[in-house]
């Protein structure tokens, strides 16, 4: 037995709540090294004749990573204390594992093992139920419509008529976006995440000159709670990009600084590391990625502090926002991030918070700070595979199972899934203008654990490359669509609302593939339905076996034969099957 390849600790990804009575206990341990797992448990103060008395219960492999199997089981605690350890055996070796270590016999002193003092139920991580159901749209204000011209910028380009450039404008606006809520409605939106909607410089307003006012070419106070009523009465929730890392050149504190210096009141608000201040390559102040137009708050400012609070609550209180997402999350504190959400959820107890981070994020999904994060790993992940071939459906399987044991399974559901964005390569750009992939990214995308987003016109096959190509005027000319694309959005979209196993119910578990970059995929399930999901990474006819004994349905396909249990998928063909057990 590997010893050095077992961990385990009763916190985060490892052991988490479930609900007040019921843990989520997760260890790893080397990959095919443990034949068997099972979970010791008890009440740390139930002792009988000097012993501390358990029970044992089986634990699930539930998945691998290349490296290590993840072994997990719920584990029912009746008194709300826990006390636990883990029996190992390996085919030439039994052990007990517990906090303080290796042995051949269960200790009989519960001060030995794992502790979880208390299962206090508002300690649970709690998100926004209604986020699980949600597919997301992201609109870039700017490229999307222009339904008041008269509120155009200077020099508006007319629209669609030039590639998208970093200074160009071409005059979307939020009448626009209004007059094409059916569009959304007709592919199965009810979400829609806004790139930043504050008066701003540049045309994508991540340099924020006031972060209580809108953007004048976007329109005024009363053509935006028009969209959102317009919004919510199509059941669509709506969600603003809030940049509190930064704010823009133009930003009046800012600006006072520049002129006053030292003298200005406004100096603490930045991190300004000498006078006078200057710009440049590496300006003397903190700033995004050295980008001087883009200075750096410091949210440990008081004033800073309450300053952001309010712009968090005025937007929720005044517009009755759904949602923030946070850009450049990770570089700004965790006190400020814990205070926000204390903020904001008093304001709007269901707002869904979610932030932008890039890496392991765990820090900030202990329920005190956010309720999700955008799940870049999976657009990596999904883009090596489909897009540009460079990992095999072996690798992809192993690269998300590391990334889906890192989080627990209630923060997982919550996740934001993106498969392109306004800084990257459109997706059938990307594809290199196969339908075919784009329609298999599409697919997993939109059956896959978290929440789905769309950004604007991939769903059309908008092309272009990354920004500021991928950021192009919405082409409304239905005879430019891809219809193909846009049917199969459609199909997905339809099929997740109405099969729940494909909106975060039930448990997963990934499916292999049987041959070198074969068939794989994922069975989603409760004990009484499942439903599965497999697709072919390449262009060879592939097969896959199912398990025997169950009575498949075929929900949705393309490039398909199904002769149970046996599956043919041709040239990056999906299938998704129902399993009524």
């Amino acid at each position: 037995m590997e010893k050095a390849a077992i961990f385990h600790r009763p916190v985060d990804n490892f052991a988490y709540m479930v609900d007040d009575r019921t843990l989520h206990i997760r260890i790893k341990s080397k990959q095919n090294d443990l034949t068997r797992v099972s979970l010791i448990m008890g009440d740390p103060y139930i002792w009988e004749n000097g012993e501390w008395q358990f029970s044992e219960v089986p634990m699930t492999l539930a998945g691998s990573d290349g490296l290590f199997d993840y072994w997990e089981v719920e584990a029912f605690a009746i008194t709300r204390r826990l006390r636990y350890g883990f029996r190992l055996s390996s085919l030439n070796e039994d052990l007990i594992y517990t906090e303080k270590g290796f042995y051949k016999i269960a200790p009989t002193n519960s001060d030995y093992y794992f502790c979880f003092p208390y299962l206090h139920k508002e300690e649970k991580f709690k998100a926004p139920e209604w986020v699980k159901e949600t597919i997301w749209y992201q609109i870039f204000p700017e490229r999307f419509a222009n339904g008041d011209p008269s509120i155009n910028p200077k020099n508006t380009k007319l629209w669609g008529s030039e590639l998208p450039a970093i200074n160009n404008f071409f005059g979307g606006d939020f009448a626009g976006i209004t007059e094409h809520l059916d569009h959304l409605s007709d592919i199965g939106v009810n979400g829609i995440y806004f790139n930043p909607i504050f008066k701003a410089y540049s045309n994508h307003k991540y340099d924020s000159i006031d972060f209580m006012e809108l953007d004048p070419q976007f329109g005024d106070v009363n053509s935006f709670k028009k969209l959102i009523s317009e919004c919510h009465n199509r059941g669509i929730k709506v969600m603003l990009d809030a940049v509190f890392n930064h704010s823009g050149y133009y930003f009046p504190p800012f600006q006072d600084v520049l002129e006053k210096g030292e003298n200005s009141l406004y100096k603490d608000w930045f991190h300004i590391h000498n006078f006078p201040v200057q710009g440049g390559a590496r300006p003397n102040y903190e700033a995004f990625a050295f980008v001087e137009s883009m200075p750096k708050l410091n949210t440990s400012n008081p004033e800073v502090k309450k300053y952001l609070m309010d712009v968090g609550t005025y937007w929720i209180k005044e517009f009755n926002i759904d949602g923030w997402r946070l850009d450049v999350a990770n570089e700004v504190d965790h006190s400020f991030w814990r205070e926000f959400r204390r903020a904001m959820k008093d304001a709007k107890p269901d707002l869904y918070i979610l932030g932008e981070i890039w890496h392991d994020s765990m820090p900030w999904l202990r329920g005190d700070q956010f309720d999700a994060v955008m799940n870049y790993p999976f657009t990596t992940n999904i883009l090596n595979l489909v897009a540009k071939g460079n990992i095999s459906s072996k690798q992809f399987l192993e690269n998300m199972s590391a990334v889906y044991f890192s989080y627990p399974k209630n923060v997982f559901d919550f996740t934001f899934n993106l498969i392109g964005s306004h800084d990257t390569s459109r997706i059938l750009t990307e594809c290199d203008g196969n339908v075919k992939r784009t329609k298999q990214v599409f697919t997993m995308l939109l059956t896959f654990m978290g929440t789905p987003c769309i950004y604007y016109g991939d769903e059309i096959g908008l092309t272009g490359k990354g920004d500021p190509g991928c950021r192009k005027c919405m082409d409304w000319d239905v005879e430019n669509h891809n219809s193909d694309i846009k049917n199969h959005v459609r199909t997905l979209t339809t099929l997740r609302k109405t099969e729940k196993l494909l909106a975060n119910e039930g448990a997963v578990r990934f499916l292999l593939p049987q041959a070198d970059n074969g068939i794989f995929g994922y069975r989603k399930y409760t004990e009484k339905k499942s439903v599965v999901v497999l697709l072919n990474p390449n262009s060879a006819e592939q097969t896959f076996s199912l398990e025997t004994g169950s009575n498949y349905e075929v929900l949705y396909s393309c490039e398909a034969e199904f002769d149970a249990p046996q599956i043919k998928l041709g040239e990056y063909g999906f299938c998704i099957l129902s399993d009524t057990h």
